[in-house]
């Protein structure tokens, strides 16, 4: 016989555990399926791991450039990657034990551990037991995405999944991909010893940002000693007695590129394809993706996709905002909608990138008028203070009703900074609000009412 609950949640990542809560204290019997570790993406190969590994580049780096700060080191300071994956590890244990915790104390929550398939479309299968809910909730996540590029078969790689585990430092890593993950991982290699190649088949790094973002972002990693290959239309691999030899078709450069180890960072991919949603009747787009709608329903009414999978949202912010949206509307009568929600992450090079709304381009593209504003950080005292003056920090404001379209901080404490910016958007309210600021000095933020003071009409192109 099935066993009957309220409501089912499969995968343990950012919003399922939380749904579970909400659930479970409306007095809901709650089963929640995990085929892996408790956490999801964020806890245990994502934020979590990597922005630990990103604090002790960081700490690897100010020990490099001690000197220009008046420290004298007895000598050359060195990596011990063991104990720096351990940090990262510590991280995922006792981030993945408090959430398992957590979810094994909720009263009337029953754990199952095992690979979630769908029978029917309020019906799952998990270890040749049958359960069934009128309510479900797939949280399942992604993972990295490997395409079928020539010889990636025959030749080692890593995923993010397998740098967090990392214990030595390679002699030099490629990284194919110059986006998110891929920067991430280069500079901080790069900042433990590694030397670091990264190849990208766009023209620029990051295309989804403006260019004076990607020009910036260039800039500082050359600085570190980071070798860019950038319009590699062909990459192709092969084995060397020395790790992978990476072949390019790019504008200038060797042809080839001769690594101890390759990191593949292109993209994500749902872990949809091995839930039998097809027995469902749930509906995927082309590229795998849950299709919702804006309250984050599947085509299968009672049937809800949050986090990674819904192609809504590829952060742990937005997965967790995926919960809040659901239970907002089926537990305190809400009317909250995905499409209400403001975008903004962030990048964790350093210094930082922190993001909110369009980018310049996008809102040019608009055709509305703009006021733009732009503050290079050689002219924040806080960053002068700090010897950390690489970026800027720019707005884009709709010129006719006086909101702030989209913000970019590329510079020291800008994942912080900008969410005076995104709290401004949330509020819908006009960016002169800012005039009767009286930020706190010296900080990073007190130069936003500045930038925002010295706002001009849009001309020309980005």
């Amino acid at each position: 016989m099935p066993q009957s609950f309220d409501a089912i949640v499969i995968g343990a990542g950012q919003a399922g555990p939380s749904m579970a809560g909400r659930l479970t204290g409306a007095g809901m019997k709650v089963a929640v399926i995990e085929r892996l570790h408790f956490g999801g993406t964020c806890v245990n190969t994502g934020c979590k791991p990597t922005k630990t590994l990103v604090a002790s580049a960081y700490a690897a780096r100010m020990a490099q450039r001690a000197a220009e700060y008046g420290v004298v080191l007895s000598g050359a300071p060195g990596i011990d990657m063991a104990t720096v994956q351990a940090r990262a590890e510590k991280v995922i244990q006792d981030s993945r034990a408090s959430v398992e915790g957590w979810l094994g104390g909720m009263e009337g929550c029953t754990l199952f551990r095992g690979h979630a398939r769908f029978t029917g479309p309020h019906a799952i299968e998990v270890d040749g037991e049958t359960l069934s809910a009128e309510r479900i909730f797939i949280n399942v996540g992604g993972r990295a995405a490997v395409p079928d590029m020539p010889g990636i078969g025959e030749v080692p790689y890593l995923t993010n999944s397998d740098m967090v585990e990392m214990k030595t430092v390679p002699d030099h890593l490629v990284v194919i991909g110059g986006s998110y993950i891929g920067l991430e991982f280069a500079q901080m290699f790069a900042r433990f010893g590694a030397e670091v190649t990264v190849i990208e088949k766009g023209p620029r790094l990051i295309g989804r940002e403006d260019e004076d973002v990607s020009a910036t972002i260039r800039e500082i990693l050359e600085a570190e000693g980071i070798h860019l290959r950038l319009g590699a239309e062909c990459i192709r691999f092969a084995r060397h007695e020395r790790g992978v030899a990476v072949s390019v078709d790019c504008t200038d450069g060797p042809p080839e590129i001769l690594g101890s180890h390759v990191l593949v960072a292109v993209g994500r991919r749902p872990n949809t394809d091995d839930l039998g949603l097809e027995k469902a009747g749930i509906a995927t787009d082309s590229r795998g993706y849950i299709t919702v709608d804006d309250y984050l329903e599947t085509s299968v009414k009672g049937v809800y996709a949050l986090g990674d999978c819904n192609g809504r949202g590829a952060f742990t912010h937005t997965s967790y905002n995926d919960f809040e949206i659901v239970a907002a509307n089926l537990l305190d009568g809400q009317d909250w909608r995905v499409s209400e929600r403001v975008p903004a992450y962030a990048l964790y090079v350093d210094p930082p990138l922190g993001r909110v709304g369009m980018t310049e381009a996008q809102a040019r593209a608009t055709g509305r008028p703009l006021l733009i504003g732009k503050r290079p950080m050689t002219r924040v005292g806080r960053a002068v203070e700090k010897g950390e003056t690489w970026g800027f920090m720019k707005a884009v404001v709709d010129a006719e009703t006086k909101r702030i379209l989209g913000a970019a901080i590329l510079g020291t404490g800008g994942d912080e900074a900008i969410h005076g910016l995104l709290d401004i958007v949330n509020a819908d309210v006009p960016y002169t609000i800012f005039q009767r600021a009286v930020p706190i000095h010296p900080t990073v933020s007190e130069l936003i009412p500045t930038l925002l003071a010295e706002m001009q009409p849009a001309t020309g192109a980005t």
